[in-house]
Order: C-alpha cells, then sequence, then structure tokens
C-alpha cells in the first residue's frame, strides 16, 4: 500500500481524504471544523483523530494540502476599462483561486483608497491598457496605490509599455510583474499572472493565515482550494495520458456563503452566422457569486429570484419564507435534520442558486438582423452542448432529490437567451473529494481521474 493524505483546510471544515495511489482506492474521509480563530492545528488533529478511526493508523508517504480557510485569497483588481482589462484581471484572479473583494476600472480615487483599506486584501493585481496603448491610467493607479502604503503585495500585469514605471512609484513595496493579461485587443494572457497569484499565496499568504506548522508536515506546497477543484474538474473533461475524460462539463458548489460554477469547455458560437462579442472566455473557467448562499447568504438567493419563485418551489407562504430565511441568517448552522419545511426551504433555495449562479456563469446569444440578413449576437460561453454537470455542497448531498436540483443548471424557456446546457448527466460529489483529487492529480493525474469515474456518484441524464 502507498498511501497518500490529502488536506482541505475550508473556512469552516477541514476535511481530510486518505488515498492508496497503487490500489487506486479511497481509503476514507473524515472532517472537523476549522479551528481558524484559535489555531489551526487543532482543527487538524480533530480531523486525523476521526480518520484514523474509520482506516486505523496508516503511515502516509506524502501528505499534500489546500485552503480557503479565513476567507480564503482575498483579492482586489483594477483596470481601464471594466469590459476589457478590468474583465482580463477578474478572471485572472478567480482562475486562480481567489476571491475577489473588489473590481475597480479607470483611474481610482481617493474614496476608493480608502475602501481598498478597508476590505484588507491579500494581494492587488493591477492591469489597464493594451500594450502600447493607454498608460496614463495604470500609472495614474500606482501612484494611488503607493500613497496608502500598503501591507499587502502587488502583481502588475498590464501595458508593458508602462510596467517598470509602476514598479519604480511603488519602489519599496512588495511587487511583481507579469505579462499583460491583454496584450493586444480580444486577446487573454491570464496564465503567467494565475501562476504568479498561486506563487504568492504559497510563500506569503500562507504565513498569515496561521498554517505555517502545517507547511512542515507537507510534502510539497499549497495551493488556494478553488485551484484544486478546477484542476479537478479539468482532469475530469479532459482525462490524461492511458485514462479519457468524461468530456466538457460544468460544475456547481453550492456553499454556506457563496456559489462557485466552473466550466471546462470551449464554449465558442456554434454557427456561421453568429458574431462573437467581448473577450474570449478562458476554456478553464471559474466564477463566484458572493451574494447567493445558503446560509450567510441566503437573502441574496431570495433577493435574485424572488419570494414568489421561492414559494411555487417550496409550496410554502410568503410571509413563511421571510420568517424562515431570516432565523437561517441568524443560526448559519442549522440544517433541516427531518424538519420538512425546512427541507423544502432549502431544495427551492438550492434549486434557485444553481439556476441563478449557472445562468450568470454561462454566456447569452441575441438575434438581429444586418444587410446580411439574420444574425446572432453571442456575448459569454455557449455552453448548451456540455453533456455533464458535477455538483457539491451540503445541501445537495444530504438530499435525495440532488438531481431534480442539479437540473436547475439546464437551460429553461423561461430564458431563452441563456446558452446553458440543454441537457446533461449529473454527478454528485458526496465526499468532497473534489479537492483533493485536484491536489492528488499534480503527482497521479491517472488515480486521480479513476477515483473520481469511481466516487462520484452517477444520477444519469436530466433534461
Amino acid at each position: 500500500m502507498k498511501a497518500v493524505l490529502l488536506i482541505d483546510f475550508g473556512s469552516t471544515y477541514t476535511k481530510l481524504t486518505s488515498v492508496d495511489v497503487e490500489a487506486e482506492v479511497l481509503l476514507g474521509t473524515a472532517q472537523a471544523y476549522t479551528t481558524v480563530q484559535t489555531d489551526i492545528n487543532d482543527g487538524l488533529e480533530e480531523g486525523l483523530r476521526l480518520l484514523e478511526k474509520k482506516t486505523g493508523p496508516i503511515k502516509y508517504e506524502a501528505c499534500y494540502a489546500c485552503s480557503s480557510a479565513a476567507g480564503g485569497l482575498r483579492m482586489v483588481t483594477s483596470g481601464l476599462v471594466p469590459e476589457l482589462t478590468g474583465e482580463a484581471a477578474k478572471l485572472a484572479s478567480l482562475g486562480a483561486g481567489a476571491k475577489v473583494v473588489g473590481v475597480y476600472a479607470f483611474q481610482l480615487t481617493e474614496d476608493d483608497i480608502e475602501d481598498i483599506r478597508e476590505s484588507k486584501p491579500d494581494m492587488f493585481l493591477l492591469v489597464g491598457g493594451t500594450d502600447g496603448g493607454n498608460t496614463e491610467c495604470i500609472l495614474h493607479n500606482a501612484r494611488m496605490l503607493a500613497s496608502m502604503k500598503p501591507q499587502f503585495p502587488i502583481v502588475i500585469a498590464g501595458n508593458r509599455t508602462a510596467c517598470r514605471e509602476c514598479q519604480r512609484i511603488l519602489d519599496g513595496l512588495e511587487v511583481y510583474v507579469c505579462p499583460n493579461v491583454m496584450p493586444r485587443f480580444g486577446m487573454l494572457n491570464i496564465e503567467p499572472t494565475q501562476k504568479q497569484i498561486r506563487e504568492i499565496f504559497l510563500n506569503r499568504i500562507i504565513q498569515a493565515k496561521g498554517l505555517s506548522k502545517v507547511a512542515e508536515l507537507l510534502s510539497d506546497i499549497m495551493m488556494p482550494t478553488p485551484s484544486a477543484v478546477l484542476q479537478a474538474m479539468e482532469l475530469l473533461a479532459q482525462g490524461c495520458e492511458g485514462e479519457s475524460g468524461i468530456g466538457e462539463l460544468i460544475g456547481v458548489d453550492v456553499g454556506g456563503a457563496t456559489t462557485d460554477v466552473y466550466s471546462i469547455a470551449d464554449g465558442m458560437p456554434e454557427h456561421m452566422n453568429t458574431v462573437f462579442k467581448g473577450l474570449p472566455e478562458p476554456y478553464a473557467k471559474r466564477t463566484v457569486e458572493g451574494d447567493i448562499g445558503m446560509r450567510y447568504s441566503i437573502q441574496g438567493i431570495v433577493d435574485a429570484v424572488g419570494t414568489e419563485c421561492i414559494s411555487q418551489l417550496s409550496g410554502l407562504s410568503g410571509e413563511r419564507i421571510h420568517q424562515l430565511v431570516e432565523d437561517l441568517r441568524q443560526h448559519t448552522n442549522k440544517v433541516p435534520c427531518g424538519d420538512d419545511e425546512l427541507e423544502r426551504l432549502d431544495y427551492a433555495l438550492a434549486s434557485m442558486a444553481i439556476e441563478e449562479a449557472v445562468s450568470r456563469h454561462a454566456g447569452t446569444i441575441e438575434e438581429t438582423y444586418t444587410m446580411m440578413g439574420q444574425t446572432f449576437v453571442q456575448e459569454g460561453k455557449n455552453l448548451a452542448k456540455v453533456k455533464q454537470i458535477i455538483v457539491t455542497g451540503g445541501s445537495l448531498i444530504h438530499t435525495k432529490r440532488t438531481a431534480e436540483i442539479a437540473a436547475h443548471a439546464l437551460y429553461s424557456p423561461a430564458q431563452p437567451a441563456s446558452l446553458r446546457p440543454k441537457k446533461a448527466d449529473v454527478w454528485v460529489d458526496r465526499t468532497y473529494i473534489l479537492a483533493a483529487m485536484g491536489l492528488l492529480s499534480s503527482y497521479y493525474p491517472q488515480t486521480a481521474l479513476r477515483i473520481m469515474k469511481k466516487e462520484l456518484e452517477y444520477h444519469g441524464y436530466s433534461e
């Protein structure tokens, strides 16, 4: 047996997964509260104790970990035009596994600087202008950042003509320079910046999150949890040498505070008479809906879809929904546990969380007419032909109605412009192994893929 331990330090729970990489089997999983407010090692030790009760004593050959504890990797970005370099900066940050807590466009103001100071980010991504284009905005923003004497590192990934001048303006601060995230109009180059963001997370942020002691136990470096999940999704979709993937997919993780959506798909227009508008979409894309969550952001779901919609799905009155939502906002650890009303409410909330989050993630298409006749304009990713949906999160794994909830990720005639999947198979991560398999895939990709195929619960076709 060759055992490997995989740890995910989550905001609420520390999840542990034990794997035999020779037999390509899951040995056991366990979770304990993440004790980030005291000593994060206490939660780890409790998780190890619970895991050992299931697996017995094991000598691990290696230990790998990821983390989103204490808010994860909190980033602020600034660009020039919101739809161009501003969007490129956001895509780069999200793809690196960050939680974007501020997005700014054009020139930063004194009020913006005050907001940035109060948001206490772990990192700042400064971009703006294509190569050889506008330099005024990014230089202004560098001067504004320098004025606040930030304690966080700054990554510069804008107009190459201005990058070194920005670096001089920010002299004395922790600064990194990367290639422009948008060197030309309509061209993305976000991978180098994502790599730099992850390296800073590993070298600096781990210390700030109280994980330095944990790092001593690890066989290799850590990564942000969303980055590990995205890695798992890419492997599951594309496969690796010796093992095929399951094809293009969408992944949805409905959490208590946020809903993360991943898509591994080309997403480009299908037909010749369709024009693509905006930036090209990355093949592996992640978005985070910070206002949509089952407990901390429960009101955001209601606000997004309306009480009437929740009432129709749950069968509860508007007044009763309001009462229950207020109670759940105050008691975020409350779960249904056989309570019929809460079960019906959670079903409706989870269904609408998925529908709203996937709708925001997917692209749209509009019909128009030109001198050449009927034309369609696509903005964002076309996910209509994606055939696989992967779902996880407490509200989906602790219910028998998982497939019904997941079906809300699909296309609906009520939103005819949305490019969500038309029909798809549903897979459920009931044991929270996606982050663990993303970690494992860096070292044993074939094993990680085969374990996912065995452990993800297949629910068949939904349409």
